[in-house]
């Protein structure tokens, strides 16, 4: 478990109008159910968004799902329910949007690939970092995005990837990433190490694996690897990040179920919170300033 982290800054650096085309949205649906996303199958009928009368899975409340560990600063001290850390904050902003008090909220454990596998879900959206992607969406639906995120590497201070300038710089070296991740996506397919990455079930076993020796870098999302840095390793270094790939951003978005009849109102709640700052004052609140941090060519 990590400690109770130090807030730090980020200065949000996407426009409105690269958020709304990264994210891919169809045309605002004009039925009750509000926007939605395109590419999210067919609901089983359009739910109305009236505050506090979604049909959810435990009526009167909203459950939402998230791993556990709980990591900073996505979380504070473990506990999704104490509202502190970007995510939690965000669940409980989405939960008001939706007429929810946070007396209504209730989390349920679910690890981070069974989220968005294929099945039912005992959740009414999850919030876990799960990048939006036109393969997770095969199995699962998705908000519009709430974070937009690149990847960076982290290493120990003095190595050889600590100094890498580029991804060719990273190709000899020994790296690990989470399973199920776009940060192993990267290693695989913007870096292409010439020795298979060591993957792992959790960020915190990859953690450990650095500060053992047992891999020479790590790559995960920029904000996890500012708090690393700060928080969890004495003598590691944020190398580097990513350039975005492809055409849009990578954006986290929350995931609910296939054929979830309220996608379309949590989508909306998601976009009311962009629009009003909200998600922006957030990241301001809780996530790392990245402006010093060199992209890897």
């Amino acid at each position: 478990m990590y400690p109770s982290p130090r807030p730090v800054r980020l200065a949000v650096c996407a426009t409105a109008v690269l958020l709304a085309a990264a994210v891919g949205c169809a045309p605002q649906d004009a039925s009750p159910g509000g926007p939605r996303a395109a590419g999210q199958g067919s609901p089983q009928g359009e739910q109305n968004c009236t505050p506090g009368k979604l049909a959810t899975v435990a009526p009167g409340k909203l459950t939402v799902g998230t791993d556990k560990p709980a990591y900073a600063p996505w979380f504070a001290d473990d506990d999704p329910a104490n509202g502190k850390g970007y995510e939690s904050a965000v669940a409980y902003a989405v939960a008001q949007e939706l007429g929810y008090r946070k007396d209504a909220v209730q989390w349920r454990t679910v690890p981070f690939n069974s989220a968005f596998a294929p099945g039912a879900k005992t959740f009414d959206f999850d919030i876990n970092q799960v990048s939006i992607s036109a393969s997770r969406r095969q199995a699962v639906a998705f908000s519009s995005g709430y974070y937009d995120v690149r990847q960076a590497v982290v290493a120990r201070k003095g190595s050889a990837a600590a100094r890498a300038r580029g991804a060719a710089d990273l190709r000899d070296v020994k790296l690990g990433a989470q399973v199920g991740t776009t940060s192993l996506d990267v290693v695989n397919d913007t870096v292409r190490p010439r020795r298979a990455p060591a993957v792992f079930q959790k960020n915190d076993l990859a953690t450990s694996a650095l500060e053992n020796g047992q891999v020479d870098a790590i790559v995960v999302d920029l904000p996890t690897a500012f708090y690393l840095t700060s928080a969890e390793l004495k003598d590691a270094v944020v190398v580097g990040q990513f350039a975005q790939q492809g055409p849009a951003a990578e954006q986290f978005g929350l995931v609910l179920d296939k054929e979830s009849r309220i996608t379309g109102c949590v989508t909306a709640a998601v976009d009311a919170l962009r629009r009003k700052g909200t998600l922006a004052a957030l990241e301001k609140r809780w996530l790392a300033d990245a402006v010093d941090v060199p992209v890897l060519k």
